[in-house]
């Protein structure tokens, strides 16, 4: 990977231990574990010979009842036996451990995943008591580095059967692949029955349904079957047949002339209006990385065939537009300074024709000269040149970045660490939208004041994305540092969901506390830190060709 600094790394006995600020990212990554996979090196090799990885596919059981909105479904995991917690002398991770084992809902004695939150001092549960599809994923890779597969499992299966109901919203019928945003298992002790009841926005704040929850589901499935070897699951004619719905939705032909996925605000973990409706770089990103972890799943049969075509053409055309009109480094932003307007023609340089005077005076103090990152959107006449985190990350995670690329990426935390990390990592987005303009933008959203919740509010979670992204880019130190950083207060303050302030210095005013991906993204974090070749699971290598001949590859190691 050519981003890598001074490979280099050590073994003390049976465990990896990294040196203080280098190692061999592609060693670890490739590392065997219990994975024996039949798949995708590289997108441009998908012409080579290919094994049969089919394994005896286990058919999904389709003999539980389910009606138009409601399933029989969970309780709490206070009461169900679970297995026994790694211990650690840290006692943050034990303490993160235990409060992930209490978060675990139950479907017919089985778990099934974990709720958002639980926050014993607030009486308002709202749906923090649901499972969420996004909130579930850090959780899940907790339990796969524990090797509790079992859980992954049952999640995937659960929602991939929600996908198949009917979803209407105000007598209008969602597209058949949406993934719902969450779930919520109701228990009868009296009739001894579990009830499903599932979320595709008709309940959620704005009514917005969730463009990423299919994406989340793709990318776990991916890491489930690196993690396990367990191909079965994904090569069965349930999960094949999902994730072309999902693909229909997102691939599907129409007036757009940009490869980028259209959106409106609400529809990803910014759940709220903040002005990123158009072309977000957080859905780019998930998009991009879905379409490449569905490319290694999906079978090469004639069903499977038409929609292998459709990503080989699709990531080709959103890898350059993205690496192109995203990009902001100090050079790019001084091309932009003297852009000229009204230019017409494909020789055009200002291809989006945005106005020079509609960059924001904090930005030319923001950008150093070393480093850069990917904008949050792009749209005719419209840049938004703020910093979105969890975009940043899976541009980094995914390849989609070039190795120079996710280098800098690394290079502005480090040189705005105090802006983006702070006394709490990590700053969701930067900077904050105050006075007239959080008025306008927002809507004047009390949820979303300056320097909280999703307006520059400071969220725990994005602890492990930062984890992988330092791990993939060999920048293990950045990593530790935020992890020192986010011991220091986070179990004491009860793993509160965000934090507030410019510095991530206060609890969240509405934060809930016991937040579930607050406490796994740090469990997630550690387990990866400890042992580097966790981050297989999420880590895709650099497509080095990315050109519209793609190959297929014998071996699946990406």
């Amino acid at each position: 990977m050519d981003g890598l600094r001074d490979p280099g790394i050590r073994k003390v006995g049976s465990q990896s231990s990294i040196d203080t600020d280098v190692f061999d990212i592609t060693r670890l990554l490739d590392r065997p574990r219990a994975v024996n996979i039949d798949r995708h090196r590289s997108l441009d090799e998908r012409a080579m010979s290919e094994h049969s990885v089919m394994g005896n596919a286990k058919a999904v059981d389709s003999s539980e009842s389910m009606n138009s909105t409601m399933e029989t479904g969970p309780r709490l995991g206070f009461e169900t036996p679970i297995s026994s917690t790694p211990r650690s002398p840290n006692p943050n991770v034990v303490d993160a451990w235990d409060a992930l084992r209490r978060s675990l809902v139950y479907f017919r004695g089985q778990p099934v995943g974990t709720v958002a939150a639980i926050d014993y001092q607030s009486e308002e549960v709202l749906n923090y008591d649901q499972v969420f599809v996004r909130d579930f994923v850090p959780s899940a890779m907790a339990f796969l580095m524990n090797k509790e597969p079992d859980i992954v499992k049952n999640f995937l299966l659960k929602t991939l059967r929600l996908q198949s109901w009917e979803k209407r919203i105000d007598r209008f019928k969602l597209g058949e692949g949406a993934m719902p945003a969450s779930f919520k298992v109701l228990h009868d002790s009296n009739r001894k029955t579990d009830t499903v009841v599932a979320d595709f926005g008709e309940s959620a704040i704005g009514r917005v349904a969730p463009v990423d929850s299919g994406f989340w589901w793709i990318i776990l499935l991916r890491a489930y079957t690196k993690s396990t070897g367990d191909t079965s699951l994904a090569e069965s004619t349930d999960c094949q047949k999902g994730m072309r719905l999902i693909l229909s939705l997102c691939l599907s032909e129409g007036f757009d002339t940009f490869p980028t996925l259209l959106c409106a605000d609400g529809c990803s973990m910014i759940d709220r209006r903040m002005g990123i409706y158009g072309y977000p770089i957080e859905i780019q990103a998930l998009f991009f990385m879905a379409l490449r972890c569905a490319f290694a799943l999906l079978k090469q049969d004639a069903e499977g065939k038409e929609f292998i075509e459709k990503i080989v053409t699709r990531v080709h055309a959103l890898s350059y537009h993205i690496r192109t009109y995203f990009w902001l480094d100090f050079q790019q932003l001084n091309s932009i300074y003297r852009y000229k307007t009204e230019e017409y023609s494909n020789t055009a340089v200002n291809k989006f024709n945005v106005i020079p005077d509609s960059i924001p005076d904090w930005l030319f103090d923001f950008m150093p000269i070393r480093g850069g990152y990917f904008i949050g959107n792009v749209s005719p006449a419209r840049m938004d040149f703020r910093w979105f985190a969890l975009g940043n990350f899976f541009t980094v995670l995914s390849s989609l970045a070039t190795p120079e690329q996710s280098t800098a990426v690394m290079d502005l935390i480090e040189e705005r660490w105090e802006e983006l990390v702070g006394e709490m990592p990590l700053k969701v987005a930067y900077p904050a939208i105050e006075a007239r303009e959080w008025q306008i933008v927002t809507g004047c959203d009390p949820k979303n004041t300056r320097w909280s919740y999703h307006n520059g509010g400071s969220w725990p979670v994005l602890l492990w994305m930062l984890t992988a992204a330092c791990i993939k880019t060999g920048r293990p130190q950045i990593a530790r540092k935020a992890i020192e950083l986010a011991e220091r207060r986070l179990a004491k303050d009860g793993w509160p969901e965000y934090y507030d302030g410019k510095l991530g210095r206060y609890v969240g005013k509405q934060a809930k506390k016991f937040q579930t991906w607050s406490i796994a993204g740090y469990l997630v974090a550690k387990l990866m830190m400890e042992d580097p070749s966790h981050a297989g699971m999420i880590c895709l290598e650099e497509d080095k060709a990315m050109k519209p001949a793609l190959k297929r590859s014998s071996s699946w190691s990406c």
